[in-house]
């Protein structure tokens, strides 16, 4: 009977009893944790650890060698343009002014050539005109020159006469002859105020763009094509020949 006594107390089950809250609440503060419970708290805190390592990323270290990335330059060489959305509207801002700044260069330089080829154009028209002004003088002044020049041949051919004049002629006619000798000068000054000269004729080689030759002559006291006498006087303005010189022409005897 007292073994059996014996072991059912061993598998005896215990009976708790209900505690007044006062009771319990001064017999909580005392309690220690259960064992199991600090095992259960520690296995949630490694989980948690294990995880926050796993979820973190060790920062990289600065390479000074690597060149920070820049944005790429534009095709004409100017910075690229940032994204407005990537710095705010002081960045949208930028990009406007860059914007406006690049229409305005265009601008500025569509103008400059607009400018150097009016300047061209009229630098152009300048010239054509100087020439033509001077091409229609020279042709004026020609065309009234070959119309004075038989009036000068003229004046020549009467002071010439004064060579033939007898020692009985009167004075009277010898003053006539000393003013015909003064027009022909005179005529002479205003011609070659404007440019009309005499053409080089008597002992000088026979040019045919500025002689022609009416008369030939054999002889031995000249070189062949040399003129020997200018019969009328030819007379040139520049370049421009206004009448050739009728000359006579020695050739060979």
């Amino acid at each position: 009977m007292a073994r059996d006594r014996k072991g059912n107390g061993s598998n005896r089950i215990p009976i708790s009893f209900l505690e007044s809250d006062d009771e319990k609440g001064s017999g909580a503060a005392s309690e220690e944790p259960e064992i199991s419970d600090l095992s259960h708290d520690q296995d949630l805190t490694n989980d948690m650890t294990s995880e926050n390592d796993a979820t973190n990323f060790e920062p990289e270290e600065f390479d000074p060698d690597i060149a920070p990335i820049e944005a790429s330059p534009q095709a004409d060489g100017s910075p690229a343009d940032v994204a407005p959305s990537a710095g705010g509207p002081e960045v949208a801002e930028l990009v406007a002014t860059r914007a406006e700044l690049k229409r305005l260069e265009s601008e500025v330089k569509e103008l400059r050539d607009g400018l150097a080829r009016r300047q061209a154009d009229f630098e152009n028209y300048r010239k054509r005109m100087e020439r033509e002004r001077s091409e229609t003088y020279n042709r004026v002044v020609a065309d009234i020159a070959a119309k004075l020049l038989p009036v000068l041949d003229n004046l020549k051919r009467a002071l010439e006469t004064e060579a033939s004049i007898e020692a009985s002629e009167s004075d009277e006619f010898r003053h006539f002859l000393s003013g015909v000798d003064l027009i022909y000068k005179q005529l002479n000054g205003v011609l070659d105020a404007l440019g009309v000269r005499p053409v080089l004729a008597e002992g000088e080689q026979f040019n045919p763009h500025l002689h022609e030759a009416v008369v030939t002559e054999p002889t031995d006291d000249y070189e062949p094509d040399t003129v020997i006498q200018e019969i009328v006087r030819g007379y040139t303005m520049g370049d421009k020949l206004i009448r050739p010189a009728l000359v006579k022409v020695a050739v060979k005897k």
